[in-house]
């Protein structure tokens, strides 16, 4: 290790520091702390530096001691830089075979007043989702297909889950995530945003629905679907054609398809 790297890296070995109990409890409640949530691993901190998130703090066991010579010359020298024994760090992580390099950064705060001045605003909403990976897979669809947001309903889980963030592969990090309770929809709808919601048993093929415009798409969970307080204030009712052998589509498949169709629509 470089003499510039070792000097920046403080040795702390108590898991009171208030650092250390910053990560643990972000990471265990899912949620920010003054502003920060935690994320871990190598492949999704270098996605927060290319994101340009900011850093309070970057936290490396002493069996990553390798990546720190990768990792710490792209990192702002304002960011704390920690260096933790391997018990510590894993206590305060949330995966149980960490990679030995955890960090605090500062999340993009966005509203939704911003996003509905875009023109012609694309939204998914994921509404009563609770399955990290497929929460965390339609923020990476919704980058990819152009969304302009994701809406998270009541009952859905947390964006800042670490799993949420892993599976969307940093799109986290760029694209606004937003709670939307059906209060707050209707007033969308009132400001000139079409809603349609997924419905298996009554929608209209997503080929045949105009999803041009301004535009919410809802979806539910494979198992219980839109909420019916949402499926009221819906506009149209759309669904993905599939075999009818074929019970279901996954939530995340369902919406990325989706979000693909919106897209096509909208090139035209």
């Amino acid at each position: 290790m470089t003499t510039a790297n070792r000097d920046r890296i403080r040795r702390i070995t108590s898991r009171q520091n208030s650092l250390v109990k910053d990560l643990r409890r972000a990471f265990h409640d899912a949620e920010l702390v003054d502003g920060h949530a935690a994320i871990e691993g190598v492949k999704v901190i270098e996605e927060a530096i290319r994101s340009g998130l900011r850093f309070k703090a970057v936290f490396f066991s002493d069996a990553a001691e390798s990546r720190i010579e990768k990792l710490l010359p792209q990192i702002s020298g304002h960011a704390e830089v920690i260096g933790l024994p391997d018990d510590i760090f894993t206590s305060a992580v949330a995966t149980e075979t960490p990679q030995g390099v955890a960090a605090l950064v500062r999340w993009p705060e966005f509203s939704l007043d911003g996003v509905l001045q875009k023109p012609e605003p694309l939204l998914i909403g994921a509404m009563g989702i609770q399955d990290p990976g497929n929460m965390g897979t339609i923020i990476r669809s919704a980058e990819a297909f152009g969304a302009d947001a994701v809406l998270l309903g009541e009952k859905t889980v947390s964006e800042f889950n670490p799993k949420v963030i892993r599976a969307s592969a940093g799109s986290s990090f760029r694209l606004p995530t937003l709670h939307v309770a059906v209060a707050r929809a209707s007033e969308m709808k009132e400001r000139g945003l079409r809603i349609v919601a997924t419905s298996s048993h009554k929608g209209e093929p997503i080929n045949k629905v105009d999803l041009t415009g301004s535009l919410a798409i809802l979806v539910g969970s494979e198992g219980a679907g839109v909420p019916r307080d949402y499926m009221n204030i819906a506009d149209a009712f759309i669904r993905v054609p599939h075999s009818e052998r074929v019970e279901s589509l996954n939530a995340a498949i369902a919406a990325s398809v989706i979000l693909y169709e919106a897209q096509r629509q909208r090139a035209k």
